[in-house]
């Protein structure tokens, strides 16, 4: 094992966050004797930021308790071109509006995790839009584009990855690696940050920007990036089979959100622990250990501390209390989500639909067809059933996971 002597790499390392460092024993050094500013870059391109970025959130999170400070950068700017990495087509684009709009709504979820201020080691967040917007086309070209050779560009993975398919890979997102070299420039220049933190498939791109750095003000400046997070089945972390698991409560419920948690494959309850929890090194390896059903416990623990970073620890709460008095003890736990029935009546496949359940009332007919459809956890075997509600709220089932109520509109 390596054996780091800055608080900041002896973290990342011990938690499974380290897979690439351009320069390790530098980092390492510096990490140990002042505050170093690293950022990471999010682009803008939804409401919401979701579980397949967590793991980059985690990482400004352990700079800032090992020490140090996090700089949230939103692409104001680099979401107008749209990063290539990992795409295989080219990204719808957004307005001004829908961008700020986003990214007002994005920084809900990073107050959950970070703790912003003006002190030496609280956290910023800045928008690339306030030097990018700003740059003029030809002066930028001289001063910046001549670092860069069309030769290496075209060994880059997120620009492999297109041309091998023959996808089309436009002009302006070409220019993507370039803008984000730039901003570690900028942010080198205007808060003296340091470090740059992102996934491996940031890798190309971060080192274009400590090169840039260095080539154009003579800057020392580092990189870190994380090994790609999957599940043990082998999927992306951050999808689940009814889509994206989102960050903000408007886009997906605490309960689900915990749910999702709770799902956790038996061989993935340590690593996730270390990863997106606070859950102390030496308890994560006795619960890793656990087999049978009381790993169902443990993953319980990991569910609550996730939920609870992200929504809070009273959503954590109502949301295992929900799943306790659903799946335990047979009832309709307050957390579920719920839909109003006007009138008090509704079809079963409207019922389905309407909470959200199944896309179409083709794919309800299916669940009913397939016996995945209760009522009151009844099994619904004809697809025109009528539900009627009165003063009770009526519970509804989807398969095993998937539980709401029906209640009548007042």
């Amino acid at each position: 094992m390596t054996n780091y002597q800055s608080d900041l790499l002896r973290l990342m390392n011990d938690r499974g966050y380290i897979h690439q460092l351009t320069d390790a024993n530098g980092l390492d050094q510096l990490a140990s004797k002042t505050i170093i500013p690293g950022y990471v870059g999010f682009d803008a391109t939804a409401s919401s930021l979701h579980v397949g970025n967590l793991v980059q959130i985690m990482l400004l999170r352990r700079l800032q308790q090992a020490g140090h400070k996090p700089i949230v950068v939103m692409g104001g700017g680099t979401t107008k071109v749209g990063d290539p990495s990992g795409k295989d087509e080219v990204r719808k684009l957004l307005d001004n509006d829908g961008i700020n709009a986003n990214i007002a709504s994005i920084r809900t979820s990073f107050e959950r995790f970070l703790i912003f201020g003006d002190g030496p080691t609280d956290a910023i967040m800045v928008n690339n839009a306030d030097w990018l917007d700003s740059l003029e086309y030809i002066p930028f070209l001289r001063e910046v584009g001549r670092h860069f050779t069309i030769n290496r560009m075209l060994t880059f993975d997120s620009v492999k990855l297109r041309l091998d398919r023959e996808q089309p890979l436009t002009f302006l997102e070409f220019n993507y690696m370039i803008l984000q070299a730039y901003d570690f420039l900028e942010l080198s220049r205007q808060h003296d940050c340091r470090l740059q933190l992102g996934g491996s498939d940031q890798w190309g791109n971060i080192v274009n920007g400590i090169e840039l750095g260095r080539r154009i003000d003579g800057a020392e400046l580092y990189g870190l990036t994380t090994p790609l997070i999957t599940k043990a089945d082998g999927s992306k972390m951050g999808k689940s089979v009814d889509g994206a698991i989102w960050l903000n409560e408007d886009r997906l419920s605490p309960y689900d959100y915990w749910q999702f948690w709770r799902n956790t494959d038996d061989r993935d309850v340590g690593k996730f622990m270390r990863l997106f929890t606070d859950i102390d090194l030496s308890e994560i390896a006795r619960l890793e250990a656990l087999e049978g059903a009381e790993i169902n416990e443990a993953k319980k623990i990991l569910a609550d501390a996730a939920t609870a970073m992200a929504h809070g620890a009273a959503a954590a709460k109502d949301a295992a209390d929900t799943a306790l008095q659903t799946f335990e003890r047979g009832q309709a736990g307050g957390d579920l989500p719920v839909f109003e029935v006007a009138h008090g009546e509704i079809s079963i496949l409207n019922a389905l639909v309407s909470i959200g359940f199944c896309a179409s009332k083709g794919e309800a007919k299916r669940m009913i067809a397939g016996g995945g459809a209760r009522i009151d956890d009844e099994q619904i075997k004809d697809a025109g059933v009528m539900i009627t509600i009165a003063d009770a709220d009526v519970k509804i089932s989807a398969g095993k996971k998937k539980h709401g109520l029906l209640r009548r509109a007042a």
